[in-house]
């Protein structure tokens, strides 16, 4: 049983999908369980739990009763991010970037955050802010 996993909304499901299909099992070791790039549904799990899941956008406002309203809101602080602690936060955010990522900020030691962490943030293609973290 998953207890609690993310299930992103995206709009761009393809350029979303190859984005984690390509980070999630070479950071993490995680194996694409369900779907493709073609949507609406994708599962990435580690062992036998749930990691991270994507799911359409627009096919989720059908089921929700809010295809009316703008798929993107206005311009806004972020009000979510993934983490993920990784053994060498610089490699994780090329890895990322290579695979079509956008920079945030670049990898940087936090010593105001704890005295060994590290960290890189960045957006996914759909937009959503992640950082790799280290310490």
């Amino acid at each position: 049983m998953d207890a609690l996993h993310p299930r992103l909304l995206v709009g761009d499901f393809g350029a979303t999908f190859r984005f984690y299909d390509h980070v999630l099992p070479a950071l993490l070791g995680a194996t694409l369980t369900r779907g493709g790039p073609d949507g609406p549904y994708a599962s990435w799990d580690i062992g036998t739990e749930g990691l991270l899941m994507l799911f359409d956008r627009a096919a989720m406002a059908e089921v929700a009763g809010t295809g009316s309203l703008p798929a993107s809101p206005p311009a806004a602080q972020d009000r979510a991010m993934l983490v993920s602690r990784v053994s060498d936060v610089t490699a994780a955010y090329d890895l990322a970037l290579r695979h079509g990522g956008t920079p945030v900020a670049p990898p940087t030691a936090r010593p105001e955050w704890g005295p060994t962490t590290r960290t890189a943030h960045l957006r996914d293609p759909d937009g959503n802010l992640l950082e790799f973290q280290s310490y």
